[in-house]
């Protein structure tokens, strides 16, 4: 099966380490978008079209589904075209969550995700936060961590049964997060790969691009996806 995933930067690399470890032998093209990073703090409008001009160029690979792994883009999902299978991340993690034994959600992702109440559910009691600072932390190492996760993280303590991670960047932090807050963490790429049932039955072929390519991004690719094969190009999108 050819699958297409695209992000606005590193965090959906971590949803792709999830799929070629359910399904390693497919073909899987990434991009990530780290030149326009972040996305969620932008109108409306502009996440749209950068996320359709994402679409295109993966369109390119005769894919036979797209991933979008990104919360941002995925909360203005319906907003989206293509002529490939799109699937949003957000939508098999509300369904997984409204079906689990958690009542009081909480919720961290960017600005805009908060925003669009994508993550709102008729029958669970959500809190809600957007940590604007978590991206430009994880993807430049902007900002002290320490009060950075304090800051977002300590409105939750004794008020939630579970954390959605709502953006696919804040796995990253997952270890320093479970220190501050004893609940489960609900990680979207896992929750999205194991809602799928596809093929596993072709050569494994990766192929990962960014619109800006710079050592800081080659290690980190490297840190998540150490001991498997893939080939890493900058590609600039007009």
């Amino acid at each position: 099966m050819r699958i297409g995933l695209m992000d606005s930067g590193l965090g959906g690399i971590n949803v792709l380490k999830e799929f070629v470890k359910k399904y390693p032998n497919n073909y899987y093209v990434y991009f990530g978008d780290n030149k326009n990073l972040p996305y969620g703090d932008k109108k409306e409008e502009e996440i749209v079209s950068l996320a359709n001009n994402n679409i295109k160029f993966l369109e390119s690979f005769n894919l036979d589904m797209i991933i979008v792994a990104c919360g941002t883009m995925s909360s203005q999902f319906d907003k989206l075209s293509s002529n490939i299978k799109l699937i949003n991340i957000i939508t098999p993690t509300k369904e997984y969550l409204k079906k689990s034994k958690y009542n009081r959600i909480g919720v961290i992702a960017t600005k805009r995700s908060i925003e669009s109440n994508a993550f709102l559910m008729n029958n669970k009691l959500v809190i809600q936060k957007a940590a604007i600072e978590f991206v430009p932390y994880i993807e430049k190492n902007i900002g002290d961590k320490e009060t950075i996760l304090h800051d977002n993280l300590d409105l939750f303590i004794d008020r939630v049964d579970c954390l959605i991670l709502g953006c696919t960047h804040y796995p990253l932090l997952s270890e320093d997060i479970k220190e501050i807050l004893n609940v489960d963490l609900i990680d979207m790429g896992k929750v999205i790969v194991d809602s799928l049932n596809i093929t596993n039955d072709s050569k494994q072929e990766i192929n990962i691009y960014f619109s800006k390519l710079d050592e800081n991004t080659k290690n980190n690719v490297n840190k998540i996806l150490k001991d498997i094969n893939y080939n890493l190009e900058q590609k600039e999108l007009n």
